[in-house]
């Protein structure tokens, strides 16, 4: 034991020297953003946000699905989630972070893979192994990809296990037993960060058997075969190593039972697209997956092409005997047979170092190998990372052979140090790749063209960048070299429709549900294609609903989805809105409702069933429904936005403070909308806090200077308290965007006939009015009184008739014109105009001519629903805030609006008297 101990250590220079190649190989990974699965796993990934339960992540998969859930992979990896909730907590969504930390793991691995190349051979070749390995380009996809993760941390604690099982071997061959229970724990938390960390437990076995206890096979079957026989007992190490190995065996089995519960006995669902061979016929399937074995081989020997998708039909089904590509398959296995043949045939060291090379390259693939289960892929880079260390040791162990000739030893050293800049500098570069998804995905094409899935991702990448057009013919490019992938057809009818062309669209999303199985009642859907092909009719009924007229049709079509797959959640949301659209509340209700007994964590859907509570006057399970969302996310904007409207519209002032509370937060998470601001500014004006209302309503301003309602009422804040000449710049900015906005003409008017005395000006803004509206009463009257004040009486008498024809119930109208009928008499100017008999209403409450020039609040309509479909790929999800920012007049009258109404009131009557003084000539 101690030997091996000796034998294992690593010198500091050692590790100085695998660090420095690391940094040098992938220094410029920290430059890489999130690729591929990496928006998965981690931007889509809410276990990663400190605010998700730390339990949800041993309740859901690797990409953030919960692990009941059909559409899951059945990825279970809690470990590796929580240390890229880790980097989100230090750094948030900043690249760099997790990056480096992958680079850090690397080389941690490279470190811990040297000390047990230590084991088996001698220490020049365990650093060629171990540099090999560092440099070998095959790692990128784990390394600078960061869901690769999952591999470094499977591998530290994989290695780590074997270490410690090394180390269960006492003097004469007793059982340390600590050694084998830290391996045990080092197991499970292998498989957590990675399902195939299990298999160290196979390597471990193999390493007991002939390495440990030192048998070939053929000692091996002799002892057992006399045994058998009867003509010996079981010597002692025999026991000792049959127990070890029972306790191995038990342990994986009770790990295994752990993984199958959790996954709760189901395999996860994938389609044709993502592995053809796993759903051909036979020999097919059989001649395919067996073919597939060399292909991973020939990348670990010549990592010149890589590619990061190889699914779909990037690897041409072998169906047939005569192909010939089964050379290739039949020259693998019979060069794997000899090494195994060899290995466990001969003693010496020789054959122990090829026996833990190949155990090391076999045994972690298996569970990628698609022998005893189908997986979600053909070939995949990053899970040749741990099978590329026994390559590295074979590599190793043949270097040392060559260069122990005398003849071949300078040829050996040169090719090695080939080999490894080649591989350094290949690494390198293809670090770049994974820049960004559109340089990663191109960089596929330049090795395969035969899968449409590159294609569809070079255009998603294109179509992230706005790019439309170009995007447009790499889907078109997806549906030639698979026209029956439904996912590209729906790609082409997307981006159709982000061109605006509707008709186009309409095509392609018709051919994508030509391409669907025909709905058979009752018939489970997700048995036979993807549940995510589905969206082809949410797509589809999305872009028909804008016709008002195909209403009924789209309808039709959610209603189908439904109908083939009745959990499918997406098709409930959005048929809530569509019905709301309709006009159908209660239907709606029920639709979302449904939708939460799939889904109850969802706070989208409280939100949407806060805006149908809305719909059917009922504010408060509205706000209800508002809170829960806000209780399963604080941060939803929509719901902190519109449920403060809701509370400042209720006119109860003790919901002030959370309303503003909620605007608050609203405006933190969206600093750059100006409707938060705005509405900040009209709660501070409820609560007279006129100040502060000018301050928010500056900066609502100030980030949309065109701001209709925000300066419209900043103007009447300053009119309001007697700033009446800061007003008139905030309405000439007003009146240069919207120069029809009748209540600022007014305002304006107002503000220059009775404080600046300017009779001209105020003369144009009636006119203006009463171009636009010549039933105007506001504008007609004020225009009279413009008159009188030019000293026309006959043009104002004239005047206030046409008036009062208008607004016969006006007292104030009539008792103006006897002013100006008693001044024209008193002045014997002639006879006056003749009135339109009208019998006059009694008058209320002393409305004037300014009556109804109101603090106006502004009214954000609140959103409709927000559609929370996920789909990647497939659709994209809109922003529905509908946020009107045109001067409305509430309808209600609450409490508050009553007082308002009264201090109005009070306000007119001081301006009708003034009005009165100046028809009295005084």
């Amino acid at each position: 034991m101690k030997a091996l101990e000796k034998m294992a250590y690593i010198s500091p220079k050692e590790i100085a020297l695998i660090v420095g190649v690391v940094a040098a190989c992938y220094w410029n990974s920290l430059f890489c953003g999130f690729v591929f699965d990496d928006v998965s796993a981690i931007l889509d990934n809410k276990d990663l946000h400190p605010s998700t339960p730390l339990k949800n992540l041993f309740l859901n998969d690797f990409w953030g699905t919960p692990m009941s859930e059909e559409r899951s992979h059945k990825s279970y990896r809690p470990l590796t989630v929580f240390t890229f909730r880790l980097n989100y907590l230090f750094s948030e969504l900043n690249a760099v972070s997790y990056h480096f930390l992958n680079v850090i793991f690397h080389a941690i691995v490279c470190i811990v893979f040297l000390k047990v190349c230590k084991l088996f051979l001698d220490s020049r070749s365990s650093l060629v192994a171990s540099l090999l390995f560092a440099v070998h380009p095959i790692h990128t996809e784990a390394v600078t990809g960061v869901v690769g993760r999952a591999e470094l941390l499977s591998s530290i604690f994989f290695l780590a296990a074997f270490l410690s099982y090394t180390k269960s071997k006492g003097p004469e061959n007793t059982i340390v037993w600590t050694p084998i229970a830290l391996t045990v724990f080092l197991v499970a938390v292998a498989t957590l960060c990675k399902e195939q960390g299990i298999t160290v437990v196979g390597i471990c076995c193999v390493y007991e058997v002939f390495i440990a206890q030192g048998y070939t096979l053929p000692v091996l079957w002799d002892s057992v075969f006399q045994i058998l026989r009867g003509k010996g007992s079981i010597p002692y190490c025999m026991l000792q190593m049959l127990l070890k190995l029972i306790v191995l065996m038990f342990s994986t089995l009770l790990l295994v039972v752990i993984r199958v519960q959790v996954i709760q006995s189901q395999l996860p669902v994938f389609t044709r697209f993502d592995n053809p061979a796993a759903v051909s016929p036979s020999p097919a399937r059989q001649l395919t997956f067996n073919y597939l074995l060399p292909v991973n081989a020939w990348l670990l020997l010549n990592p010149s092409e890589l590619c990061c998708d190889w699914t779909m039909g990037t690897i041409p089904l072998v169906e047939s005997l005569l192909d010939v590509r089964n050379v290739a398959t039949i020259t693998f296995f019979c060069f794997l047979g000899f090494l195994l043949v060899f290995s466990l045939r001969y003693p010496g060291d020789s054959s122990k170092t090829v026996l833990m090379a190949l155990c090391l390259i076999v045994l972690p693939f298996i569970p990628a190998s698609n022998l005893f289960f189908p997986v979600g892929f053909v070939v995949a880079e990053r899970v040749l990372y741990v099978p590329s260390m026994g390559f590295c040791m074979l590599v190793a162990h043949g270097w040392k052979k060559l260069s122990s000739n005398s003849v071949l030893r300078k040829l050996s050293w040169v090719c090695l140090s080939l080999v490894l800049l080649i591989h350094a500098l290949k690494t390198l570069h293809r670090n770049w790749d994974w820049e960004s998804e559109y340089t990663l995905f191109m960089s596929a094409l330049k090795v395969n063209k035969n899968n449409a899935k590159l294609w569809n991702n070079v255009g998603h990448a294109l179509e992230n960048e706005k790019n439309f057009e170009r995007a447009l013919r790499f889907f078109i490019q997806a549906t030639h070299v698979q026209p029956d992938d439904i996912g590209a057809h729906m790609n082409v009818g997307r981006t159709y429709k982000n061109l605006n062309k509707t008709k186009e669209a309409e095509e392609s999303y018709l051919v994508a549900k030509s391409l669907m199985p025909q709905i058979i009642p009752g018939k489970k859907y997700a048995a036979r294609v993807a549940p995510n092909h589905l969206n082809v009719y949410i797509n589809l009924a999305n872009l028909i609903r804008a016709n008002e007229s195909r209403l009924e049709e789209a309808d039709q079509l959610y209603r189908q989805a439904i109908s083939m797959r009745p959990d499918f959640k997406q098709a409930y949301i959005s048929r809530g809105e569509l019905l709301l659209k309709m006009n159908k509340p209660l239907q709606a209700k029920e639709a979302y409702l449904r939708a939460l007994e799939l889904d109850r964590t969802n706070a989208d859907l409280w939100y949407n069933l806060a805006i149908v509570y809305i719909e059917l006057k009922d504010p408060t399970e509205a706000l209800k429904n508002f809170n829960m969302a806000l209780e399963l996310n604080p941060n939803h904007k929509l719901a902190l936005f519109n449920s403060a409207l809701l509370m400042q519209e209720s006119g109860d002032a003790r919901l002030r403070p959370e309303a503003k509370k909620r605007l608050l937060n609203y405006v933190k998470e969206e600093p750059q909308d100006a409707n938060g601001y705005f509405n900040l500014g009209m709660l501070a004006m409820d609560d007279k806090k006129d100040a502060e209302s000018e301050t928010w309503m500056k900066k609502a301003i100030k980030l949309q200077p065109g701001f209709r309602s925000a300066l419209f009422n900043l103007a009447l804040l300053y009119s309001q308290t007697a700033k009446e000449l800061k007003a008139l710049p905030v309405l000439e900015e007003l009146l240069r965007y919207y120069p029809d906005h009748t209540k600022g003409l007014i305002l304006k008017g107002d503000i220059l006939m009775n404080q600046k005395k300017d009779i001209r000006g105020a003369k144009e803004c009636f006119e203006k009015i009463l171009k636009m509206d010549p039933n105007n009463v506001q504008g007609k009257h004020n225009l009279c009184v413009v008159y009188f004040e030019e000293r026309d009486l006959l043009k104002a008498e004239r005047c206030l008739v046409e008036t009062l024809a208008l607004a016969p119930h006006e007292e104030y109208i009539q008792r103006h014109l006897s002013i100006v009928r008693s001044k024209i008499a008193s002045l014997g100017m002639g006879e006056p105009s003749v009135i339109p008999t009208q019998k006059t209403a009694a008058v209320e409450g002393g409305k004037a001519q300014l009556e109804n020039l109101k603090d106006v609040k502004h009214e954000q309509k609140l959103t409709q629903t927000k559609n929370s479909n996920g789909n990647k790929g497939q659709t994209k999800p809109k922003k529905n805030v509908e946020k009107n920012n045109t001067d409305k007049e509430t309808k209600k009258k609450s409490t508050k609006d009553i007082k308002d109404i009264e201090k109005k009131r009070v306000a007119a009557l001081k301006r009708l008297e003034e009005i009165e003084r100046i028809l009295n000539g005084e």
